[in-house]
């Protein structure tokens, strides 16, 4: 289970797995860039690199009913919640070689990294400290979008449709800080009849 900024530190850490695998000899002047939608309007601000846009946030149903978070001090908290993280992958390029071969490097690199330790994970989570636990991971899976999904996504950019993939990072675990309180089991029972107090 982890944090809640567990969504902002998985961008993160796809961004810097890709900054850190970098082949820096075949497009020397590379950037890599975690993207809102409103950057997809302004393309030009990456003139050769790969942004890493989120555009979508689900629930994720495989587990329902999961049980409540308890510490090792015996505290229990609220369940989890499990997301999936939908996130566009796009190269840029000056050239359409450029732009193809580094999109194939990019899918190549993540497919070698299908899943992410916590400790690569928290590497990428600055000032928020250890956002996910040591035993957890997040897996990548390639996603395949509908010509639809494509569509809405890249309508907001004046159809500047670029060649991207997409991938699911599956199975986040939100902890809840909601803790559970239970009251001692009840030993007496008081009711009152006319005044008198019978147990």
């Amino acid at each position: 289970m982890a944090k809640y900024h567990a969504v902002a530190v998985t961008g993160l850490a796809l961004r810097g797995l890709l900054a850190n695998a970098w082949p820096r000899d075949q497009f020397p002047s590379a950037e890599f860039r975690l993207f809102q939608t409103k950057d997809l309007q302004t393309p030009q601000q990456v003139n050769t690199g790969v942004s890493v846009y989120l555009h979508r946030i689900a629930f994720n149903t495989t587990r329902r009913n999961l049980p409540p978070r308890q510490t090792l001090l015996g505290k229990r908290y609220r369940p989890p919640t499990p997301v999936d993280l939908h996130f566009l992958i796009t190269a840029w390029g000056r050239t359409a070689e450029e732009q193809q071969a580094l999109l194939g490097w990019a899918i190549r690199t993540l497919e070698d990294t299908p899943v992410l330790s916590a400790g690569l994970l928290n590497r990428f989570a600055g000032d928020w400290g250890e956002v996910f636990h040591e035993n957890e991971t997040v897996e990548l899976v390639g996603d395949i979008l509908s010509l639809q999904d494509l569509y809405n996504i890249w309508e907001i950019a004046k159809h500047n449709h670029q060649p991207s993939v997409s991938y699911i990072a599956r199975m986040i675990y939100l902890d809840s800080e909601v803790e559970l309180t239970e009251a001692s089991p009840v030993q007496t029972r008081a009711f009152e009849y006319n005044g008198i107090v019978v147990q």
